[in-house]
């Protein structure tokens, strides 16, 4: 394989991590608020989270995205498939992340917080100063993890038509006959992608507070 295609394939790589990490931190937003309603205790909050939650985990992510992507244009909302992708990448990723931060949330101890509240801790700064670097340090590594799910499946974006890592190593494969070179050359890519991810993860979570030194 010529180095032409490798770096055909790297430039698409380009897309994949582009359209990753846009949508991972977009999800990252949305979970936060959909943790809040799961964890408010109230029935007008907690229903609604539930039924995203369980509808973005339950449906496979090859359909969501198809599903937002022919649905979009029916209700008048026309966005370039980029678009289109990251918006069902992102609402796929809430739903999985939001279930990881409820569970850190819920795990931080009940006495604790009742320690900063005779102290005088305002409900803000419980939040802020306890409950978020405990349920952020609990929940790190699952958070980290989903990053690498979503970076793997963002290949399932060729399906609406952008030309990312896995969509390129196929096109370049039927042009040129060479699909056991393109593939396991995308394959290594996303290998070193997510090793990066991974180490970076780790290095991030070391510096969290509480982290062992």
């Amino acid at each position: 394989m010529s180095v032409k295609l490798f770096e055909l394939l790297l430039q698409a790589s380009i897309y994949t991590v582009t359209i990753s990490v846009v949508s991972i931190l977009i999800g990252f937003a949305i979970a936060i608020l959909l943790s809040g309603m799961l964890l408010s205790g109230r029935g007008l909050f907690v229903r609604p989270a539930q039924i995203f939650i369980s509808f973005f985990r339950g449906v496979p992510l090859l359909v969501e995205l198809l599903l937002i992507y022919n649905l979009l244009p029916v209700i008048g909302i026309n966005v370039p498939s980029i678009v289109a992708a990251i918006i069902g990448l992102s609402l796929c990723t809430a739903a999985y992340q939001a279930e990881n931060l409820r569970g850190g949330f819920a795990s931080v101890p009940l006495g604790l917080v009742e320690s900063a509240e005779m102290v005088g801790l305002t409900p803000r700064q419980i939040f802020r100063r306890i409950k978020v670097p405990i349920a952020l340090r609990l929940t790190f590594p699952a958070l980290v993890n989903e990053a690498i799910l979503i970076l793997k499946a963002s290949s399932l974006v060729s399906v609406v038509g952008i030309v990312e890592l896995t969509r390129m190593a196929q096109d370049l494969a039927g042009s040129t006959f060479l699909p056991l070179q393109l593939f396991a050359s995308a394959g290594l890519i996303y290998l070193v992608i997510n090793w990066l991810v991974a180490h970076a993860g780790v290095l991030i979570e070391n510096r969290l507070p509480g982290a062992p030194r």
